[in-house]
């Protein structure tokens, strides 16, 4: 009798616990929602600029940064920026179907399509007050980033590099296919038709286009039509594409999207070097050879790119089942093998060199001297000493994780089922699932995956009072105080060598010394992501 008892008592006391949890649970939402609603409205009202952003800001926004400080009228699309913003508050509105979200989106889009270009892409950033404007910037500030090479120059056309086009694209996809609201159809159609008209018949697509007026660094051959690979310029190229057929019904334009992945896919084949250096450079000339591109990149193997390509190629085999994409790929994992750094020179587990002269197979170290743009330059040679810090010429490589992902896959040929079978529908989120796991993501949500009560608690009352969560500027640069030219601006009490800014006529971002307070976008979407994430596991 008295066992009996217990074992009730216990009952209640376990029911009690999990009716004081979930209360707890859904007590926590409505204090989750106004928090995220009044960070927002401080991003909507105050940080941004008529829907644009930046990607930092100075508490009382007298200075601004994207990668490299910007005016007032500026607009990033470089993630994580505007276009990142914009995917955020889809987000939000699909957890939260709050129109307020949706609306902050539209803020957003209408910021992207002012500043589309013409052909169809975007630019790193664009001006809201116009060309002038935008030129007056890169021939102050970006023309004196002694180490930011592509800000050096203005184009006047859009770029493919570090996923801008590529981000904007997939943005206004989501919010054309959330309400079919036809005003965005222009622009997506202008985005989609620039990313299959600059494909060049061989499959690869240049660094930017429509082709511009060529531009030389310290002497070299201007880059910008050379077909890349470098910033994933091909791959997410047909991420686009295969986002777009899946969520349009336009049989015309599926077909032209097959052809375009297919061509795409059969350039990663076309542009692979023979042995005895079995490997892809960051870009190639239009008859197909490899080619430099910023003045510390320059003509060589890339080690990084043929470890991403490798990986990629594996992709393709499992999305077609075709196993062209796998031959050589055993004899390209030996030639990585085989440039090893030697014990002396692997520092923080980089194992390999970032790039092979060719022929030789040996390391190339990059390395420059002077103070700034005017009187400064890069060099390459096989000395490991004094490297420069802001892009390192040794990297990580994990051949054994290559060599099972290979083994597994000529594994499992016989019973291979093609990706391309199987439908991938739209993610419902995008900027959100970069915080939570692969299964979370298909909506398998383990308990450890799970964000507690006490999270989303501690975010609540980190938001300060004007709305927004704190945060550290992550990089600051010098102000542009004109362009001194000659010897006599050479510093040469310092050493710049390996530093990641020069002189005080440099431009560079670099890591302030000391904290300095600042609002990020960094931080806004970090937090609002695992708000999101949260409300959407409690609303299951």
């Amino acid at each position: 009798m008295l066992n009996k008892k217990n074992k009730t008592l216990g009952l209640i006391l376990c029911l009690l616990s999990l009716f004081s949890f979930t209360s707890f649970a859904t007590s926590m939402q409505q204090p989750v929602k106004e928090t995220m609603k009044r960070a927002t409205r401080v991003m909507t009202d105050t940080v941004s600029y008529e829907g644009g952003y930046v990607w930092s800001y100075l508490p009382d926004f007298s200075r601004r940064w994207g990668e490299m400080e910007a005016k007032l009228t500026m607009v990033w699309v470089q993630p994580p920026g505007t276009a990142t913003m914009g995917h955020l508050f889809l987000d939000a509105y699909h957890a939260t179907q709050d129109i307020f979200y949706y609306q902050a989106a539209q803020q957003v889009a209408d910021a992207l399509i002012k500043g589309q270009h013409s052909s169809g892409g975007w630019n790193y950033m664009f001006d809201l007050a116009g060309e002038e404007s935008l030129q007056n910037w890169y021939n102050t500030i970006g023309k004196n980033g002694w180490r930011l090479e592509e800000f050096h120059h203005h184009y006047g056309n859009a770029t493919f590099d570090d996923e801008g086009t590529f981000e904007a694209g997939i943005f206004l996809l989501r919010l054309y296919k959330e309400k079919h609201d036809k005003q965005y159809l222009p622009a997506l159609t202008k985005v989609i038709n620039f990313v299959l008209d600059s494909q060049y018949d061989m499959g690869g697509w240049p660094q930017r286009y429509p082709p511009a007026e060529a531009h030389s660094v310290q002497g070299q051959q201007d880059y910008s039509r050379f077909i890349t690979f470098n910033d994933g310029v091909a791959n997410t190229n047909m991420r686009f594409l295969l986002f777009c057929a899946q969520a349009l019904d336009d049989n015309a334009l599926h077909k032209r999207i097959d052809v375009a992945i297919e061509r795409g896919m059969n350039a990663f084949i076309t542009l692979k070097l023979p042995a005895p250096q079995p490997g892809w450079a960051l870009q190639y000339s239009l008859d197909l050879k490899p080619a430099a591109a910023r003045s510390y990149e320059p003509v060589s193997v890339s080690v990084g790119t043929t470890v991403n390509n490798l990986s990629l190629l594996m992709h393709f085999y499992k999305s077609t089942g075709d196993k062209k994409y796998l031959d050589g790929i055993e004899q390209t994992l030996g030639w990585l093998a085989s440039l090893r750094l030697p014990d002396a020179l692997i520092r923080d587990g980089r194992t390999h060199p970032r790039m092979v002269e060719i022929g030789s197979n040996k390391p190339l170290f990059v390395h420059r001297r002077g103070s700034n743009v005017n009187n400064g330059e890069y060099f390459v040679d096989y000395e490991a000493t004094s490297q420069v810090s802001h892009y390192p010429s040794t990297g990580r490589v994990d051949i054994e994780a290559l060599r099972t992902q290979y083994s597994e896959l000529k594994t499992q040929a016989d019973n291979l089922v093609p990706v391309e079978k199987i439908s991938h529908p739209l993610p419902r989120f995008f900027i959100s699932s970069w915080y939570i796991t692969e299964d979370a993501k298909t909506g398998k949500v383990t308990e450890q995956d799970k964000i507690s009560d006490k999270t989303v608690a501690n975010l609540i009352n980190q938001l300060n009072q004007q709305g927004y969560w704190p945060s550290s500027l992550p990089r600051i640069t010098n102000p542009y105080i004109g362009a001194k030219l000659g010897d006599q601006a050479t510093e040469t009490s310092v050493d710049y060598s390996t530093s990641r800014v020069g002189d005080k006529f440099d431009t560079s971002p670099y890591k302030p010394k000391q904290a300095i307070p600042a609002i990020t976008l960094k931080k806004y979407l970090e937090n609002m992501a695992t708000f999101v994430n949260y409300i959407e596991q409690h609303n299951d």
